[in-house]
């Protein structure tokens, strides 16, 4: 009786919850039956049961390429860069944003901010040609304008660190700025008035009320990244480089290097294997790195 009267009094929080729930069933957990295609030597005439069982040679793809660490550390040091300097630009924007109050400024700089996440990774590669062709490009006539030589973009891989974490802050800053911005909005206005009243300036403000008072949302932030470190965003490293293989050393990641194997092996089980790998990693980080927070704060964990 007493859990049915908690389901009537939670009633519209479960019907709302609903959606998600079944998106999570029908799309994470009904399709993780498919993990056993990556120790099958996958037939479609077979199918998932009837196919042989070949262990871990499926993983041999990954593993004993000479690319392994080449992919491995481009998609590993990429999102460890994403993640602090997303984390650092999405903090000051909403820091600023909160500084601005609700002035019509401070509403057009969040639209500005918040336009580029919802652009493709393709209409953004064209952005970046209009800029970096080697003929016609931005950057070229403005180097020709100053008397320096005009540089192949496309082949030289030395830029392309730089120019594929900044279009990743360029597009994701804004809209992560989001979350930080809502969490210092609902934080009590009498921390900031006693503050004043002690003669604390702006700065201060920040960086003894603001900054400490969101510990918690970052390492929550950081703990949800860290599990997807072993993926890329497919789009901004295939797409923005052209999938030139002059960048190859700078550019291939994981996702890329199985895509361009596949396209022409077309080795279910091997994907499979690659895919369970990447999600078995990113999985083993969380749980470290909680059992770490757990330990350190306990109100700060995930679980």
């Amino acid at each position: 009786m007493k859990h049915l009267k908690k389901l009537k009094e939670n009633r519209p929080l479960l019907l709302m919850a609903l959606p998600g729930a079944v998106w999570y069933i029908l799309f994470a957990y009904l399709p993780m039956f498919g993990l056993i295609i990556a120790f099958k030597n996958f037939r479609f005439s077979d199918g998932i049961l009837g196919s042989e069982f070949v262990g871990l040679r499926n993983f041999e793809f990954l593993f004993r390429t000479k690319d392994a660490f080449v992919i491995t550390r481009n998609t590993i040091l990429y999102n460890v860069a994403f993640i602090f300097l997303n984390m650092f630009f999405s903090i000051a924007l909403a820091i600023i944003f909160d500084a601005l109050g609700k002035s019509r400024l401070s509403k057009f700089n969040q639209t500005v901010s918040l336009t580029p996440y919802f652009l493709s990774w393709v209409v953004v590669s064209y952005f970046v040609y209009a800029v970096l062709s080697p003929d016609k490009g931005i950057a070229n006539k403005v180097l020709e304008f100053f008397g320096v030589d005009p540089v192949s973009w496309y082949s030289e891989s030395k830029f392309w660190p730089y120019i594929l974490i900044f279009c990743d802050i360029w597009k994701r800053a804004g809209y992560n700025s989001v979350i930080y911005y809502s969490t210092i909005r609902g934080f009590s206005a009498e921390y900031y008035e006693a503050a004043r009243i002690d003669g604390a300036t702006w700065f201060q403000q920040v960086r003894y009320i603001t900054l400490p008072l969101l510990t918690s949302i970052v390492i929550l932030m950081s703990l949800i990244n860290l599990g997807h470190i072993m993926f890329s965003d497919f789009g901004l490293f295939y797409l923005v480089p052209k999938n030139s293989g002059m960048l190859y050393s700078v550019t291939s990641t994981i996702d890329t290097y199985v895509y361009n194997g596949m396209t022409n092996l077309t080795n279910m089980g091997a994907t499979s294997a690659v895919s369970l790998y990447q999600s078995f990693v990113g999985f083993a980080l969380v749980m470290a790195v909680n059992g770490i927070v757990r330990k350190v704060s306990k109100d700060d964990a995930l679980f």
